[in-house]
């Protein structure tokens, strides 16, 4: 058995070299377009992380306001916004965590670690992306919008560089992400954002975040962080109390706004029986989340048929409610 390294504290070059000991060596660097610049940067960009950008339409769906192509075309706008506010940010990371990178079994297949694209490029085009999209957000949609964008990119910069090794906050930072996600859509079209919608959206995002970083701590054993620094701080026994009480609220606050409608009335019936999907849906995820498979919560989503067809049940009742049909 390896002995034991704290990382706590330490650069990344620090990093690299104390985990390096751990794992094995990483692949040759891909060929192809994988392995040219441009294939470099869009994999950095993480193109299958932008299904999260799709909570964009959150606010506008939670209002019914999905009727008119100009909407769904200021949506598709902000879409692409956030989508190049999140690459920015997630060109800095690898730029900056190239080191520690190289040492990861998984992580040394990332373009930037690879060498595909080198560091400085990664910090110019991310330090370009991230200040254009800002601009675009001000002049395309509102003030607004530019400053929940700008906030999004500079939360994650510091999450980046400092707050991902700070009990709890690394937490609230990764959920704070999705929830600005589900505000920008609301905010680009002057939409209220209501208490429950928050509250919900809040919740729900810490759900899936605490149970994503407790399935990583039961598949490196409790202690056993590897590279994620912070993974050795917590107790699997904690991280199950976070998901367990951030699911149980998540349920209640979206319970609480489906009966606060009118009896009798067809939209608020539709509004009450989209709990049970709802409440379905959770307690199928929980499964993932309860057998340390939660690590990658867009591969259940997509994958897991049941919840697939639970979610589409959902959908059709809370467009129903909406609609008011």
């Amino acid at each position: 058995m390896s002995e034991r390294v704290t990382l706590a504290g330490q650069s990344a070059g620090e990093e690299a070299a104390a985990v390096r000991q751990l794992v094995p060596a990483c692949p040759e660097r891909p060929a192809g377009f994988a392995g040219s610049l441009a294939g470099g940067l869009l994999l950095t960009a993480r193109p299958r992380q932008w299904i999260k950008n799709l909570l964009v339409v959150a606010a506008p769906a939670a209002a019914g306001q999905l009727g008119s192509g100009r909407t769904v075309l200021q949506l598709a706008l902000v879409f692409v916004l956030f989508t190049a506010a999140a690459a920015a940010v997630y060109l800095l990371n690898d730029a900056r965590d190239a080191p520690a990178d190289r040492a990861h079994p998984h992580k040394c297949r990332r373009p930037v670690a690879a060498g595909t694209v080198p560091v400085p490029v990664a910090y110019a085009v991310g330090g370009l992306l991230a200040p254009a999209a800002v601009a675009g957000a001000a002049w395309l949609c509102n003030a607004a919008t530019a400053a929940l964008i700008g906030g999004y990119v500079l939360v994650q910069i510091a999450y980046c560089v400092l707050l991902k090794r700070v009990l709890v906050v690394d937490l609230a930072v990764v959920t704070a992400g999705f929830v600005m996600r589900a505000m920008c859509g609301g905010l680009a079209l002057g939409i209220p954002l209501s208490r429950w919608f928050l509250l919900t959206a809040g919740f729900g995002a810490l759900f899936m975040v605490a149970a994503k970083r407790y399935s990583e701590a039961l598949l490196m054993g409790e202690g056993e962080g590897g590279t994620r620094t912070l993974l050795r701080e917590y107790t699997v026994g904690y991280l199950r109390f976070v998901w367990q009480l951030a699911a149980g609220v998540a349920v209640l606050t979206y319970c609480l706004w489906a009966l606060e409608g009118r009896a009798g009335d067809a939209a608020s019936l539709c509004r009450q029986l989209s709990m049970v999907p709802l409440i379905l849906a959770v307690l199928r995820y929980a499964v993932f989340a309860d057998r340390g498979a939660a690590g990658a919560p867009e591969d259940v989503v997509l994958k897991d048929r049941p919840l697939a067809v639970t979610a589409l049940c959902w959908g059709l009742l809370y467009g129903l409610s909406v609609a008011g049909l």
